[in-house]
């Protein structure tokens, strides 16, 4: 019996420490995730700042070509209006607008649909002729 006592201490030994080196590999694994990780979103952030400076310089330019021909101030509020409509432009790319559907029928004066507005073509369950035979009479 003492034997037994021994190989089972043996056991919860190996058991802790097969946990305690997987529990060291996933962590390994896990940091070098996060590395790369980190090193890809550093590059994007550099990459959008970098993107930001060059539309500033780009704006600076159109400004400047049309101050050439213009008084500054106009140039300056043309500048600002081709900025604002390419911003809009964009934010409309990001999030497309959605069909809208014209309105239902009766809603303008015409007949209601048919079914209910969910589409499913019927406003409620369908009745039995009879009702269901539970096999007690009364």
């Amino acid at each position: 019996m003492d034997r037994l006592d021994h190989l089972e201490h043996l056991d919860k030994q190996l058991v802790d420490e097969l946990a305690q080196v997987a529990r060291e590999t996933v962590r390994d694994e896990l940091r070098e995730q996060t590395r790369k990780q980190r090193r890809t979103a550093t590059l994007y952030a550099a990459s959008g700042a970098a993107a930001l400076y060059a539309g500033a310089a780009l704006t600076l330019a159109v400004g400047l070509a049309l101050a050439t021909a213009l008084p500054t101030w106009g140039a300056a509020l043309i500048t600002a209006a081709i900025m604002a409509v390419l911003a809009y432009a964009l934010r409309g790319a990001a999030h497309p607008k959605h069909a809208h559907p014209s309105p239902p029928a009766h809603v303008i004066g015409g007949t209601p649909p048919p079914g209910p507005p969910s589409g499913l073509g019927v406003p409620y369950p369908p009745m039995p002729p009879e009702p269901p035979d539970t096999g007690h009479r009364a």
